[in-house]
């Protein structure tokens, strides 16, 4: 398996996987191979009153390089990729799972045309690296709230339309990568 990553325009990237599998670290690594200018864009909403929510932000911080420009989006990702389309730097977005659970309180059509909207963007980008971590939610029971049933449904759906088009999308598990482009083939639309 070939784990390095071409020097190429326009190149986006899916590094997905289950909770504390080392999707975050074989990003970064990713990252740091573009030889690029990273920009973390982190998703997370820091909420002063969770201190174990703070200690978990703090300890992806200290893991990440100095020289790395960190830019908190909890919410307009689609604005952030917009901003960033003609820059030739690394975007690592880290992670589309706390993105999506941000924006649980959409309607349905509000939360298609906010899909519609980052696909386009993601697509329209000219130069550069994106980096999307997304974790795997539906690999176990069906929630038995609500909520839950909407978030994991569309992160699934998310993950399973990105993985259309990055090139290449890697699954993180059990502290192992497996590149899945090299390994299979996406679905069908």
């Amino acid at each position: 398996m070939t784990t390095t990553t071409k020097q190429q325009k326009n190149q986006l990237i899916l590094v997905t996987g289950p909770s504390r599998s080392g999707k975050s670290e074989w990003a970064e690594i990713l990252a740091m191979r573009t030889g690029r200018k990273v920009v973390y864009v982190a998703t997370a909403k820091a909420d002063p009153d969770d201190l174990e929510w703070l200690s978990r932000i703090e300890k992806h911080q200290q893991r990440r390089p100095s020289t790395w420009e960190t830019i908190a989006v909890p919410v307009n990702l689609t604005a952030t990729l917009r901003e960033y389309s003609q820059s030739s730097c690394c975007l690592l977005v880290d992670s589309l799972g706390t993105w999506v659970a941000n924006l649980l309180e959409q309607d349905s059509p509000g939360w298609e045309e906010t899909l519609q909207e980052l696909k386009h963007s993601l697509l329209s980008t000219t130069d550069g690296t994106i980096i999307l971590v997304a974790e795997e939610t539906g690999w176990g029971v069906v929630p038995a709230y609500p909520t839950g049933r909407v978030f994991r449904d569309r992160l699934g759906q998310l993950v399973r339309q990105l993985g259309r088009i990055a090139q290449p999308v890697y699954l993180v598990t059990g502290g192992h990568v497996l590149n899945l482009s090299s390994l299979g083939s996406p679905l069908p639309d």
